[in-house]
């Protein structure tokens, strides 16, 4: 399967490489700042560009002179980067003269042998038009002034990056499920991206915090999205780490599954019961990977599960998966449990199944009396999937107590565990017929 036509952005920090990425995307992806080294990881997004399907990549800012966090990190995240793509839009500060940082990155792209476009930034009026002779030092022969926030002359560098596509570079890609790693700050999500990949795909740090951004990314059969820790509201104290928890809840959206991970060393905490909370309501599903493992002493991991289970109701339909993603004990466990839920979530039960799988519930315990009239139940249908939703039509929903609604969840969990999946469940009424005088 061939990939999709790849254009990165890279330039040094602050220079508009976001700005840009979002305005090419039309949504706010990439988090935009006035401070040095926001992002750090590849964003990876797909837009649609003169009805061409083109993959930009967001990179972080090349600095060899700045002392920025991560630097060593973001540099070759970003080398990554330019490999992967066939063309690259080269941002520079159309504000500033030519820097040093500006020649060498230079340099680098032009060695990569792949088409180079420099987008001159901040160019927001004419008179500034006029004066760009000095960044013809930089080598690059295709030269566009523009604004990334106005969005002046972004299609000129568009319409030139994309030149080279042809049809045959894009083919149908079958759908596939998208898995958001979400935890709390250093709970492991890059640490395990990155062991998974087999290579330092995200940046990864004790400082809590270091992923700002949501990385996607395509492994065998799965899209892994690495996200930002989620942080309690009272903690989100930079700017950037509440724009952080708005993406995170952003990816849960446009995920299928969610795998939660937490230290094993603290369980699970109220942030993350929270958090499980509100992945179940949205309707994914849901694993759980008790992470750091290695760093546990005397517990045997069934107990842990078990105890786990116990003290939250709403785990017991979710797996539970306990190991290191620094060591990667375990690790391979979570594909079979990725593929279960996946087919969980699209799977269909007959009307059939269902309705003799109600009768044989309701003859071992009938529904009660209530005020001298009893439920009737008429049957029980599949209406949807991702996640798996049930309608169940009745003569009169008030006369169903929640008791009775409990056994029937219960039972139906045991007839059909759907593991790590939320269900739905709808009460239909019958509707009254009218009266006629």
């Amino acid at each position: 399967m061939k990939k999709k036509f790849t254009v990165a952005i890279v330039g040094r920090p602050n220079v508009g490489k976001s700005a840009l990425f979002n305005r090419i995307i039309a949504k706010r992806r990439s988090i935009v700042e006035d401070v040095v080294g926001v992002t750090r990881d590849r964003i990876y997004e797909t837009a649609d560009v003169f009805g061409k399907e083109v993959q930009f990549i967001d990179t972080g800012g090349i600095s060899f002179l700045e002392k920025i966090p991560f630097r060593e990190e973001i540099i070759r995240q970003t080398l990554r980067g330019v490999k992967e793509a066939d063309a690259i839009i080269f941002v520079v500060d159309g504000t500033t003269s030519v820097t040093n940082e500006d020649e060498e990155i230079a340099s680098i792209l032009l060695k990569s042998k792949k088409p180079v476009y420099l987008a001159i930034n901040k160019i927001d009026n004419e008179a500034r038009k006029e004066d760009l002779t000095a960044f013809y030092a930089l080598g690059c022969k295709d030269m566009f002034p523009l604004s990334a926030i106005h969005g002046n002359g972004v299609a000129e560098v568009l319409e030139a990056a994309t030149s080279t596509w042809h049809e045959k570079d894009q083919e149908e890609e079958p759908e596939v499920p998208k898995i958001a790693i979400l935890g709390r700050p250093n709970a492991g999500k890059s640490t395990l991206m990155n062991f998974l990949l087999k290579e330092e795909r995200c940046v990864v740090s004790p400082i809590a915090g270091t992923t700002r951004d949501s990385v996607d990314v395509r492994f065998e059969n799965f899209i892994l999205i690495d996200t930002a820790g989620i942080r309690k509201k009272k903690s989100e104290k930079e700017t950037v780490d509440k724009f952080a928890a708005i993406r995170t809840q952003e990816v849960i959206e446009r995920s299928d599954i969610c795998l939660v991970m937490c230290d094993a060393r603290e369980g699970v905490t109220a942030c993350e019961k929270s958090f499980l909370q509100s992945i179940i309501q949205s309707g994914k599903g849901c694993i759980l990977f008790l992470n750091k493992w290695d760093l546990v002493n005397d517990v045997r991991m069934e107990h842990v599960i078990q105890d786990l289970k116990n003290r939250n109701s709403f785990l017991q339909h979710f797996p539970i998966i306990v190991g290191s993603a620094n060591s990667g004990r375990n690790v391979e466990a979570l594909f079979p449990v990725f593929k279960e839920v996946w087919e969980n979530l699209q799977g269909r039960i007959s009307t059939g199944a269902l309705n003799t799988f109600l009768e044989r519930k309701m003859q071992e315990n009938h529904p009660p009396m209530i005020e001298g009239r009893r439920l009737r139940i008429y049957y029980l249908t599949q209406y949807k999937v991702r996640p798996p939703s049930f309608a169940l039509f009745v003569n009169e929903a008030s006369l169903l107590p929640e008791s009775y609604r409990r056994y029937l969840m219960n039972q139906f969990r045991k007839t059909y565990p759907l593991s790590g999946c939320p269900l739905h469940f709808k009460i239909k009424q019958k509707k009254k017929r009218e009266k006629v005088s």
